[in-house]
């Protein structure tokens, strides 16, 4: 039967039967029924995008500078060994990240989304701006490693809030039929730092000798992460919390526990997101944070190139992923996790072969290939972490499941793949761990119990 809405100049949001294992709707989302979009809304979506911007402005960096780092604060007489360090420090930020996104969310679900995202802002601005200082091992020896360790574990443990605030807070004032495009939009900001890092190393290192650059040049990048994060936090001080937030917070008792709440409701929520997330984990840090150092060690291309192409790739990933948003608002989640799936495990390994060419043109294209199927898949996945949890647990829940998958599959990504083209001399072996990893989920979507998310209300 068609409901009849009395709202003349409001048409209707087409929304889904959920599955039996979803929680009953709630009415704390009304307010994203609204026509049009307020200034408000749109606050909070600048604000959300700029803060995923420079959350992975400062995860990046690192990824992008890695063999810098592997010369200054790693040396080793093998140079797989001076990266495999490298890298597993690389890591170490993505191990705190759940114990950040638990300590957080269960913050952000007590006291809001807002004040949080303040806080998590700001250390990891200072974090990534004293990386820039630190002395190198020829300096200080042992010390140096020791301290990028620990700038590492604060930039983890204050990610694993932002991460999840920032598309928590813009879900929760998202209209309800763009929530796909919205969440899209604030997540393609997190492609746009490896193309203004990487460009501006690229300029850096280009317009001054290889000495200075690798004496100090290389600190500009990292010593600007303060200012833009305080940018940030100016722009979030201009929004207020949702309605939906608000309607929860009022509702709930004085014992409300998010994180005995969270795992008392949402325990196979919680692991269906770990492995949906942790496939688009693993793909977006091979590229964002392992092909620039990759390219150059096993395809034999310069750090000019590999930064280059990577930019590129990224820049394409940034103007496609929103549109992957848009189709999941139109076709569900669920159809997109499907197709993204089964194309990353069919194209993963040709992807990995061309990026290993020794071609500019053909790592080009091998990249712009991987970043395609990404976009499809992210056309369902980045929607889908928030959209499956209620209001009342939303951030504590997804941050847990969410930094969980990263800290498994995304975190360990440049670590593994540069120990399987070691271990086995093939260049383009993380291309198999890849399509593994996807065929998978693929497997997982199908046959268990995933629900499709797109229009309910929490």
């Amino acid at each position: 039967m068609v409901q009849i809405h009395p709202q003349p100049q409001q048409a209707p949001d087409v929304v889904q039967t959920p599955a039996p294992d979803l929680p009953v709707r709630e009415t704390g989302a009304a307010v994203n029924a609204r026509p049009g979009v307020t200034k408000m809304q749109k606050r909070v979506l600048a604000g959300g995008s700029i803060g995923q911007f420079i959350e992975f402005y400062d995860f990046t960096l690192y990824g992008l500078t890695a063999v810098i780092f592997s010369q200054l604060f790693f040396p080793a007489a093998n140079p797989v060994a001076a990266m495999l360090a490298t890298f597993a420090t690389f890591g170490v930020a993505f191990v705190v990240r759940p114990i950040g996104g638990l300590f957080f969310g269960a913050l952000g679900d007590r006291i809001g989304r807002r004040r949080v995202l303040t806080i998590t802002l700001v250390a990891i601005g200072a974090a990534t701006a004293l990386m820039g200082l630190l002395p190198t091992y020829g300096q200080i020896g042992a010390w140096a490693p020791a301290l990028l360790v620990l700038c590492r574990l604060v930039q983890g443990f204050s990610a694993g809030g932002e991460s999840v605030g920032a598309p928590s807070f813009v879900f929760e004032h998202a209209p309800v039929k763009s929530r796909g495009f919205w969440l899209n939009i604030t997540i393609a900001a997190t492609a746009l730092p490896s193309v203004t890092a990487g460009t501006m190393i690229l300029v850096l290192s280009q317009s001054m000798s290889n000495e200075s650059f690798m004496a100090w040049g290389w600190r500009i990048p990292f010593l600007l992460a303060l200012p833009l994060a305080l940018f940030g936090v100016w722009i979030r001080s201009r929004t207020v919390e949702s309605e939906a937030f608000n309607e929860a917070k009022a509702s709930r008792t004085k014992e409300f526990s998010p994180v005995r709440e969270a795992f008392r409701e949402n325990k196979l929520r919680m692991v269906q997101v770990i492995f949906v997330m942790g496939l688009t984990a693993m793909g977006f840090y091979f590229l964002s944070a392992y092909f620039v150092s990759y390219v150059q060690t096993s395809g034999g291309l310069s750090r000019e190139q590999s930064l280059l192409v990577n930019a590129a790739a990224l820049a394409l990933y940034a103007v496609l992923l929103p549109l992957g948003g848009r189709v999941g608002d139109r076709v569900g989640r669920k159809p997109m996790l499907i197709a993204g799936s089964a194309v990353l495990a069919a194209v993963s390994v040709p992807c990995f072969m061309l990026v290993t060419s020794g071609s500019l043109p053909l790592a080009l294209l091998g990249q712009a290939l991987f970043v395609v199927a990404l976009c499809i898949y992210g056309g369902g996945c980045y929607t889908f972490f928030v959209e499956i949890f209620t209001t009342k647990t939303r951030f504590t829940s997804a941050a847990i499941s969410y930094n969980g998958a990263y800290a498994l599959f995304g975190g360990t990504a440049p670590f593994i793949g540069t120990a399987l083209v070691g271990g086995s001399g093939v260049p383009h072996a993380p291309g198999f761990y890849m399509a593994a990893a996807a065929a998978v989920v693929l497997l997982l979507v199908l046959f268990t119990r995933v629900p499709e998310t797109r229009g309910r209300m929490g």
